[in-house]
């Protein structure tokens, strides 16, 4: 049976939403920044949203509201994965879940490793728990990017006591083998150090890639990880305020219930009863839609690329809604998303707040209408060529 694409929503009504993406700029700039998409919700999670505004369901979220056991079931029917639904709790978002086991797995001026390019916020949340960021860069290997294992093995050699791991990672949209996960479990374990592991975009991993729960990768990972996870980023719910801290062992999960219990009552009840929706198996038809728009744009985007902005560097991702492009051949300095901005009137995500690695580069999100990519990409292209 065929996958039919989802149509993203025209650009007019996408026009009326309140968030960030279609806030931030005036009406004539094209937004292709915030890691937000331009379709329709799953109808599933329309359906639950409407009934709980009709009965005024907006109180306070339940200690049980059902997505431990939704996202367990979503997690074994689509990566293979058993969850047990007791090692999971819930809190406001993933960088939330990310502070908070951070407290309690490193101490004041503990050293925690990260991947860069890598998500903004990883560069935030890690002092904000009391810690150090230490930069391992991934490894270009000229097709693609891994995980320099041996620089992890050197930081952790001096004292790091954590990696905070980007899975699938963002910007780059690689799906980390199984292989390199088990390896830097492997690694962690040696040094007494945790792993946590941000899997927000696990949902969509484009075919031909895998993608590997760390907790998954192998039993060291399953006893030293932590993975945080959501709906948000697949489905597109944000601004609901409902993630997953998940745990694969009886050591780790005392860690994840020993958090506050304030940690939990963060999580909102709209993001729960969406979350729930969403990770049913009701939604696969919608989810599937969607990554065969995306597997469509992804592909696209290098076409459009390769015609109008020949000098770009653009590796089309294992993963996610987010391309990481190299304009540093255009001479538009280390923050090129400046110049496309003011000139072009187009919004990309600056690429040097992913790490130094980002200079020269730009994020562009192609979850939109393949019209609006064209649009944008035609507009450097001019721009490209004045």
């Amino acid at each position: 049976m065929s996958v039919i694409p989802l149509q993203a929503l025209p650009i007019e009504l996408l026009r009326q939403r309140s968030s960030t993406k279609w806030q931030a700029y005036p009406p004539e700039v094209l937004p292709l920044f915030v890691a937000e998409t331009d379709f329709a919700p799953a109808p599933a999670v329309t359906r639950v949203l409407t009934r709980a505004v009709q009965l005024g369901d907006t109180g306070y979220t339940p200690p049980d509201p059902g997505i431990a056991r939704a996202y367990a079931d979503f997690a074994q029917r689509r990566f293979g994965w058993t969850v047990d639904p007791a090692h999971i709790r819930t809190t406001c978002d993933v960088m939330m879940g990310v502070v908070e086991i951070l407290r309690r797995v490193v101490t004041p001026g503990d050293r925690v490793i990260v991947t860069p390019p890598v998500y903004p916020p990883f560069y935030d949340c890690i002092p904000e728990a009391g810690a150090v960021v230490e930069r391992v860069p991934l490894v270009d290997t000229g097709t693609g990017w891994e995980l320099d294992l041996l620089g992890i093995e050197a930081a952790l050699a001096g004292g790091a006591r954590a990696v905070l791991l980007c899975n699938p990672h963002n910007p780059t949209g690689t799906a980390h083998s199984r292989e390199s996960l088990a390896a830097l479990a492997d690694l962690a374990a040696a040094f007494g150090a945790a792993v946590i592991s941000d899997e927000i975009h696990s949902p969509l991993v484009h075919h031909g890639h895998a993608f590997t729960p760390f907790l998954d990768a192998s039993a060291v990972a399953a006893r030293i990880g932590y993975a945080v996870t959501s709906a948000s980023k697949a489905f597109n719910l944000a601004g609901l305020k409902c993630a997953l801290m998940v745990t694969a062992d009886e050591e780790t999960s005392d860690v994840v219930r020993g958090l506050p219990e304030e940690v939990e009552w963060r999580t909102g009840l709209f993001g729960a009863i969406a979350g729930v929706a969403a990770f049913s198996q009701e939604s696969d038809v919608w989810l599937d839609g969607l990554l065969a728009a995306l597997d469509h744009n992804r592909m696209l985007l290098s076409a459009l690329l390769e015609e109008h902005v020949p000098q770009a560097r653009y590796r089309i991702p294992d993963a996610g809604f987010l391309a990481w492009v190299d304009l540093s051949a255009l001479g538009w300095g280390d923050n090129p998303a400046v110049k496309i901005r003011r000139d072009a009137d187009v919004a990309l995500h600056l690429g040097p707040q992913f790490g130094e690695e980002g200079r020269g580069y730009v994020r562009i999100n192609f979850g939109c209408s393949p019209d609006v990519l064209q649009e944008a990409v035609e507009r450097i292209g001019t721009l490209a060529a004045a």
